[in-house]
């Protein structure tokens, strides 16, 4: 082998191994990332959110424009309708903007069901109280219901949420630090008289409030 063909093989050697450490520098930065998640039902408490994803750190709040808060479905740990997003024009749900380790967002998928398909997850914009704009991740029922105000008096049954459910929606929003006319909304939507899975309540839930 002359000289330039022993050159040149160490070059491509080193360009080889050059192109594997960037590889792997770039799968760990990956892992050790985080992303951010918009959260507008029982994840705006924190003790809530901990459960399964202890590496989330509250960042502040903001609103999704032209969407409604409803709730659809059931679930058996809540007894009652979880929270849903649904596209209007002219609306606005606030929420809880969290930022979350990669690591756990597999943990936050199975949270939300998104194995059983009950919720997709989506990219969706953010408006911060500055005004500016921030991507983050947020969840919608798969199987999302039409458009009825979040406290209309007539909500159907099947709609409604638990009073355990709406009691931890309305704690996360106070600790937050939400806009009050959007916490008294919260406090006007009704439900189903249910307290939750007892162990969640316990955990989770001050004093029930009579909504």
């Amino acid at each position: 082998m002359n000289l330039y063909s022993s050159r040149w093989k160490v070059n491509i050697e080193t360009a080889l191994f050059v192109g594997f450490l960037s590889l792997c520098l770039v799968s760990m930065t990956m892992a050790n990332g985080t992303f951010h998640y918009f959260a507008f039902g029982s994840n705006l408490l924190a003790k809530r959110i901990h459960i399964q994803n202890p590496t989330a750190v509250r960042k502040g709040f903001g609103y999704l424009k032209d969407f409604s808060l409803d709730f659809f479905h059931y679930a058996a740990r809540w007894r009652g309708a979880p929270a849903t997003i649904v596209e209007q024009e002219g609306k606005k749900v606030w929420g809880a903007i969290w930022e979350i380790d990669n690591s756990n967002l597999a943990d936050l998928d199975r949270q939300e069901g998104v194995h059983n398909s009950v919720y997709k997850a989506l990219t969706l914009p953010v408006v911060l109280p500055n005004g500016t704009t921030l991507d983050c991740r947020v969840y919608q029922l798969v199987r999302n219901p039409c458009c009825i105000a979040p406290d209309a008096e007539d909500r159907p049954y099947e709609r409604q949420p638990s009073k355990t459910y709406m009691n931890i929606i309305i704690n996360g929003a106070k600790e937050t630090g939400l806009p009050e006319d959007y916490i008294a909304l919260l406090k006007r939507i009704k439900h189903n008289g249910n307290t939750g899975d007892p162990q969640l309540a316990l955990e989770l839930e001050k004093p029930i409030e009579e909504l």
